[in-house]
């Protein structure tokens, strides 16, 4: 079943990424960026966006960069506001990809508010900053794709997840919601669901992460889900399809699995 109108041609298309910075962002902003088409790179860190830019030059049909900072605070909505609107008054939105993120580990017996909180404006709160931003101009036209960059930490609770996995359990829901409501407009929404990728936040994780992969090969999982028309883009599958398996199991089973071979 096709979920979504093909995404394959990306000359002349307008992307906008939004946590670009490094990681899987920054990885698929180089990738739609060799496939022809403009791409607008937000984070917060200036250096790393303008170093980006650098590094892909390139004009479209009219003379204006295809490679283009827009640095921005995801939780700031008056900065997010001004973004969509530089974009958009350039050139209508195809794509927004939205895979800005937070993560630390965290367990109930050392709970911290400070930081649940910090997870939830950032991984959450700044999605819908961003849908708040680009609706607008999308139902308006009614074409367009929304892409939410989730986890399979959303699928079902795990150790050390207390902050991370509702904030992508969120971002799950909100991607079945927005498709159902936005999909017989003519708007494509998907939902990403990376396993264990080499970005920056990995980088913290202690123990040994099956299925690994570089980031390079999650933009390309992504731009072939996105041709294929999906709505669910996850991976690597080797892993990924596990996890989906432990979504079905009731807790009797499900709780002492984890325990087994977490160890936690």
């Amino acid at each position: 079943m096709t979920f979504n109108p093909s995404l394959r041609d990306w000359h002349g298309k307008t992307v906008w990424l939004v946590g670009a910075s490094s990681g899987i962002g920054r990885a698929t902003a180089s990738a739609l960026h060799a496939q022809g088409a403009s791409v607008f790179v937000s984070a917060r860190s200036v250096a790393a966006l303008e170093a980006w830019v650098e590094q892909h030059p390139g004009h479209d049909g009219q003379g204006r960069a295809r490679a283009v900072a827009l640095p921005l605070d995801v939780t700031d909505l008056a900065q997010v506001q001004a973004a969509a609107r530089s974009i958009e008054a350039r050139q209508p939105i195809d794509l927004v990809l939205y895979c800005a993120g937070h993560y630390r580990a965290l367990r109930a017996d050392a709970f911290d508010l400070k930081e649940m909180l910090t997870h939830q404006r950032i991984n959450y709160l700044g999605a819908l900053y961003v849908l708040d931003a680009v609706l607008p101009g999308l139902r308006t036209r009614g074409s367009g794709h929304i892409s939410l960059v989730s986890s399979v930490a959303g699928f079902r609770g795990l150790p050390q997840s207390l902050a991370y996995g509702p904030t992508k359990a969120a971002l799950i829901n909100l991607a079945e919601t927005l498709y159902l409501d936005l999909q017989p407009l003519g708007i494509g929404v998907s939902l990403v669901n990376p396993g264990f990728v080499e970005t920056p936040l990995t980088a913290q994780n202690e123990f040994r992460m099956p299925g690994l992969i570089k980031p390079e090969q999650a933009a390309q999982a992504m731009l072939a889900g996105w041709a294929r028309g999906d709505f669910d883009i996850h991976y690597p599958k080797r892993f990924t399809r596990w996890m989906k398996l432990l979504r079905l199991l009731p807790y009797r089973l499900y709780f002492p699995l984890v325990r087994k071979f977490t160890g936690l």
